[in-house]
């Protein structure tokens, strides 16, 4: 078991909410592939770098994406969320300052209503 990959109580709270239907040829194991789903999410390495402990990339990222739009992502973060505080254990904010033009707006320019411009 890597440093990051999900401990026995996490994995007992969201094996149930994984979409389960099975087909012809049998799935890579559910637990390694959430596992590589995570290294690549805590990491930012591209998918195709991913570990072989983890499988597949191309099953990794396939299963990502079709868990994503099937909404499971929310489902178990809520769960990890709520039933296991020791998951949630750093959350990483960054203040970048933008420049000046940025916005679109120049430097030094005023911005007058128009009710103001207008003189009797």
């Amino acid at each position: 078991m890597a440093r990051y990959d999900l401990s026995e109580e996490e994995w007992r709270l969201i094996a149930p909410l994984l979409p389960n239907k099975p087909r012809g040829v049998a799935r890579v194991d559910d637990r390694r592939v959430i596992n590589g789903i995570f290294y690549v999410l805590r990491t930012g390495s591209p998918w195709r770098d991913l570990p072989e402990r983890y499988g597949p990339h191309t099953t990794v990222y396939n299963r990502f994406n079709r868990w994503a739009k099937a909404g499971v992502w929310l489902d178990v973060f809520e769960t990890l969320a709520s039933r296991s505080p020791q998951s949630m254990q750093l959350i990483d904010s960054s203040i970048i300052r933008a420049h000046q033009h940025a916005a679109g707006g120049k430097k030094g320019v005023r911005i007058t209503p128009l009710a103001v411009l207008v003189a009797d």
